[in-house]
């Protein structure tokens, strides 16, 4: 398995240029096509006019969106004309999520960016939470404060289940290249620890056959913190460049109501983060 096609997912109120570098590493390393995608919607406002006034309004506010998606393609043109290699543009008058999802059936890879806290803006960005459910595809979220694609330290973020399984195989490219390898997993408080290394000990094997190697080593409990915190902790001991990991292992909802590794892997700004569902 390699990545042949990397596709970026550009924004058009938000910065884009660490996704744009890491993709392009990205398709360097593997000598892949990019594909660079971008879309907008007319948001209409919270009150509303009628006959012509209304119609400049949507015409004024269309020609703006029209514009920012010409800016982000001479953006994209110009990262990947100094790499050389293949490049591809696809822009559209349309919602961003929906856009990108149709697009996703020509990538092997989608690099986007994080998720800002904040409410974001679905008439002029796609969300990494939403791609992740539905692209198919592994979804490569680069944080703004990183500036290049760093693989000396890898920490896979392991789970037994079936989107962590994914994730691990989706990253099976980039794990080749890296220099370490750790696999984590962070037990819950009933779980039986020897089981537990089994497992992690299981998937490094399984890496080692895949040309792999990786250490496991199952994460001390810590009473009254989260998971994702503990899991800030060991990314930051093993100071990791990427972390890998499964996508809502738990229900969407409750990680949305109650928090979770999913919502914390979306919105730190430290590190990559590749996700699988």
């Amino acid at each position: 398995m390699t990545y042949a096609t990397v596709m970026v997912s550009l924004a058009l109120d938000q910065s884009n240029e660490a996704r744009l570098q890491v993709a392009g590493e990205l398709a360097e390393r593997f000598e892949a096509a990019m594909i660079g995608v971008a879309a907008g919607q007319f948001a209409p406002p919270l009150y509303f006019t009628d006959g012509a006034e209304a119609q400049s309004l949507i015409d004024q506010e269309e020609a703006s969106i029209r514009k920012r998606l010409a800016d982000l393609e001479a953006q994209f043109r110009a990262a990947t004309r100094a790499r050389g290699g293949r490049a591809e543009w696809r822009g559209a008058m349309d919602f961003p999520t929906r856009f990108v999802l149709a697009q996703a059936r020509c990538a092997d890879i989608i690099v986007s960016g994080g998720h800002s806290p904040a409410f974001s803006d679905a008439f002029a960005l796609a969300s990494p939470k939403d791609l992740v459910m539905q692209a198919g595809r592994p979804l490569l979220v680069v944080p703004d404060k990183v500036n290049w694609l760093d693989l000396r330290s890898v920490l896979v973020a392991w789970k037994d289940t079936p989107e962590a399984r994914r994730a691990v195989a989706d990253a099976l490219p980039m794990l080749r290249k890296a220099r370490d390898v750790t696999i984590v997993e962070i037990p819950e408080r009933d779980d039986d620890r020897s089981a537990v290394m089994a497992g992690v000990t299981d998937v490094a094997a399984w890496l080692a056959r895949h040309g792999v190697t990786a250490s496991a080593r199952v994460s001390e409990a810590v009473r009254n913190a989260t998971a994702a915190a503990q899991l800030e902790q060991v990314a930051g001991d093993l100071g990791a460049g990427l972390i890998v990991a499964g996508a809502y292992g738990h229900s969407r909802f409750r990680e949305l109501i109650l928090g979770g590794v999913t919502e914390y892997l979306v919105t730190q700004s430290a590190r990559s983060v590749l996700l699988s569902h």
